[in-house]
């Protein structure tokens, strides 16, 4: 249901994370971009060290570059080079790590940074015709690959407007992979989804109401056919979740799950007119921007345009101009205003954390074999420079105890370092 953030600087940091938990007993979602490589190498390794086959391994490694450059920012390496990595999981995987999904390919953070319902699947489902592209480049075969891609969606407060977006996806996805890219396995053509809750939704002002947003947005996921599902927290305008708020969001989702019924059929709303009218016309839609994109040379084309960013800009702008004008009612803030409750449960993390994180750190360097580092991240270097596929050299690093940055530095000497994404 939720996620949990913690420092991750090496492999002993894993150690201690995963201690007791035997890899080949869970399913594991990082959501992790530009170091993806890294921390997928850390899993290995430590699946290694349980005596754990790498085709036992089940979970997801977000792994989704591109919406860094369009919507987040959390990218090192220009596009090129980080597509590069990306393309080396997808093929790594492909031969050791059947059952794991090699990218979720994101419109959450899209969506979260202004886009509209359409704007969103259309430069995800734009975005991950550029990743099966690059694999194929690479010589995969689609049928090979296409199976683990994964997708990850938001969803909003406009009830049905949400579940035709999800269902308009689940058809342009399978439509893209039958006719461009010419699939025969079903399963390639399969737009496998979760969902998150909107967080921009979510205000400070009279939270509680909060509770409701993310009831009606669960519901719309799972109306619109997700596959997995995470609920925001009332309190997540305050500060990370507090324990009552996150007991609260799991609740919601079992009450959809065992009372509500929703979860009963397939497609619940299938053959309803304005669901299937609202499909169509969000599909259309979402359709011309694909086009228009693909007129720019693809995804990267388009990204190095700006040509998203500005989009999303521009979407963002025109809805917060709507609810300052009060076209556009969000409850509690400028419309149905009244005194509220301030939360009391918040919770604090403790300031000494980051203390014992550098403290365990400077333990780690100065324990390891630093030979043996040094020999890893000169041989990460080498492999780089040449055609090969560098996840063995990451594992190799990861092996040696190297630091999650000694191994992005090495990579930033020879890419490059992509100061900006946004072209005006």
């Amino acid at each position: 249901m939720g996620k949990v953030g913690v420092p991750i600087c090496t492999l002993r940091d894993m150690e201690v994370l995963f201690k007791d938990i035997p890899l080949d007993k869970v399913s594991t979602s990082m959501t992790i971009n530009s170091t993806a490589p890294i921390l997928l190498a850390m899993y290995i390794v430590l699946a290694k060290k349980q005596g754990i086959a790498l085709d036992k391994l089940d979970g997801t490694i977000q792994n989704d570059i591109l919406k860094e450059y369009i919507a987040r920012g959390t990218y090192i390496y220009p596009p090129g080079p980080s597509m590069r990595l990306t393309t080396d999981i997808f093929e790594y995987c492909g031969k050791n790590m059947p059952r794991w999904n090699t990218i979720s390919i994101s419109g959450y953070h899209i969506r979260e940074a202004g886009a509209t319902a359409v704007q969103e699947i259309a430069f995800t489902l734009a975005d991950g015709i550029a990743y099966v592209q690059a694999a194929l480049d690479r010589g995969l075969n689609i049928d090979d690959f296409a199976g683990r891609l994964s997708f990850f969606f938001d969803a909003h407060n406009n009830l049905l407007e949400e579940v035709a977006k999800f269902r308009a996806a689940r058809i342009l996805w399978a439509e893209i992979m039958k006719k461009h890219f010419k699939a025969k396995d079903p399963r390639s053509c399969m737009l496998r989804f979760h969902t998150q809750t909107a967080g921009v939704s979510l205000t400070a002002q009279q939270p509680y109401n909060n509770i409701v947003r993310v009831a009606i947005q669960a519901l719309a996921a799972v109306l619109g056919g997700t596959q997995s599902l995470h609920t925001n927290s009332y309190d997540e305008a305050y500060a990370t979740p507090s324990e009552e708020a996150v007991t609260t969001a799991l609740r919601t989702q079992q009450v959809l799950a065992y009372e509500s019924g929703a979860a009963d059929s397939v497609d619940p709303l299938g053959g309803a007119f304005m669901v299937e009218s609202l499909t169509q016309e969000i599909k259309a839609a979402a359709q011309k921007y694909i086009e228009k994109i693909d007129s720019m040379g693809g995804a990267i084309k388009a990204i190095e345009k700006g040509y998203q960013q500005r989009e999303i800009q521009e979407s963002s702008y025109r809805y917060q101009k709507e609810v300052e004008a009060e076209k556009r009612i969000v409850v509690g803030v400028n419309k149905f205003i009244s005194p509220y409750s301030k939360i009391k449960n918040i919770l604090r993390v403790d300031p000494m954390t980051e203390k014992r994180q550098i403290a365990a750190l400077k333990k780690v360097r100065q324990e390891r074999n630093a030979k043996k580092v040094a020999g890893s991240l000169e041989n990460l270097k080498k492999v780089v420079l040449s055609k090969e596929n560098t996840m063995p050299a990451f594992i190799r690093c990861v092996e040696a105890y190297a630091t999650i940055g000694e191994m992005c530095d090495t990579l930033r000497g020879i890419f490059g370092v992509q100061r900006e994404s946004m072209v005006f």
